[in-house]
């Protein structure tokens, strides 16, 4: 029988950081004398930092220099590090940690997949990063999802066959990088977002060890 492999996106499926990017973003327009809501922040999701300063610099109608914007997005990157940096275990999405554990005792290898270059860091405040087989994040890969791309290296590294592996995920340009390497994909969320998903859990309370072993199985 083949051997199964787990890979798991960071953000919305192990922890939720969103928000820390929300309020540096908030914080940064702000500074430039603009509000940013929630609502705008949803433009934002999945979108690399550079691409994020546009989007929130045409909603505050602000012209900035290359150099300011440069200097923005170092300022943005660091308040946000002061963010995460006060994380802790408390933080993990419910149930996450149980499967983790559930994995590891079974031996059953498992990777990060991973868009964000923070992802090792936040791993680390959270002590989970020992518990993972491999990570691979946004410092790894030169194309985002839904390009394939981080979730192949992934199985790589797990020294596991795509069709083998199952992605765990809560956003469509995930699920579809998963869909697109011929893995198994489980959508954590909004059905109607995450419809092309092979499998779909409101959220990751859902992610039980009795739905991981029926995976297995």
């Amino acid at each position: 029988m083949s051997r199964k492999a787990f890979i798991f996106d960071l953000d919305g499926v192990i922890v939720d950081t969103a928000k820390y990017h929300y309020l540096a973003w908030k914080e940064l327009a702000n500074k430039l004398g603009f509000n940013f809501t929630m609502a705008q922040n949803e433009r934002l999701k999945g979108v690399s930092r550079v691409r994020s300063l546009e989007i929130l610099l045409d909603i505050g109608q602000v012209h900035l220099e290359e150099d300011e914007k440069s200097k923005y997005l170092k300022e943005k990157n660091e308040q946000y590090l002061q963010y995460i940096a006060k994380m802790d275990h408390t933080e993990i999405l419910p149930g996450i940690d149980d499967v983790l554990h559930y994995l590891k005792h079974n031996k059953v290898p498992f990777s990060l997949g991973s868009a964000s270059k923070n992802a090792r860091l936040i791993l680390e405040t959270l002590d989970l990063i020992d518990l993972f087989d491999a990570i691979v994040d946004g410092n790894d890969v030169s194309t985002a999802k839904p390009d394939p791309e981080v979730f192949l290296i992934a199985a790589e590294k797990l020294a596991a066959k795509p069709e083998d592996c199952v992605v765990i995920e809560d956003a469509q340009a995930g699920i579809e990088a998963a869909n697109k390497a011929g893995m198994t994909s489980v959508g954590i969320g909004d059905a109607h977002i995450l419809h092309e998903a092979n499998y779909m859990l409101k959220n990751t309370s859902e992610l039980t060890i009795d739905f991981v072993q029926k995976l297995l199985a």
